[in-house]
């Protein structure tokens, strides 16, 4: 078997990647990850795709509505500058999501296992299932092609 094709931020082959702009259109809840003094400051969170992340103190969790038992952190930082909140525990992606199929990183093989170096840990995922995704810091991360199709729009 094939060991997994490798990529992080910094990689050269993310400048060449034809990405398209693309705009989520739901609500999603969200809170705060904050531990008291005395507990562990990080937290493993299996995601609703099936890999694992590391949330760090003041990471928030954001999660479906519907869904509020499968959440999945993101970096506090880039929280602030890509979500809006709502209310109290409800936020918007208020940014653009810049999407390109991860079978473009492989050359074409939609079996081809990847491993995309996120800010909250690395995660490995079938091309041929996700979309690679680029934020606002040019952070990377594997987005599922089946989520996509349900709450994501292009941006016009």
């Amino acid at each position: 078997m094939e060991e997994p094709v490798e990529i992080s931020s910094d990689d050269p082959i993310i400048a060449t990647l034809h990405f398209a702009p693309f705009r989520n259109m739901i609500k999603r809840g969200v809170t705060m990850f904050m531990p008291a003094e005395g507990e562990p400051q990080t937290k493993q969170i299996k995601t609703p795709w099936g890999t694992e992340l590391t949330a760090k103190r003041g990471d928030m969790l954001v999660y479906e509505l519907s869904q509020p038992d499968d959440a999945w952190p993101v970096d506090a930082e880039i929280f602030d500058a890509s979500y809006m909140m709502l209310e109290p525990g409800i936020c918007i992606k208020r940014v653009i999501t810049w999407l390109v199929p991860l079978i473009d990183v492989t050359g074409g093989d939609a079996d081809r296992l990847v491993t995309v170096h996120t800010l909250e840990g690395s995660e490995t995922v079938r091309a041929g299932d996700f979309y690679l995704a680029k934020g606002v810091q040019g952070e990377i991360w594997p987005y599922p092609i089946e989520k996509a199709n349900e709450i994501m729009r292009p941006a016009e």
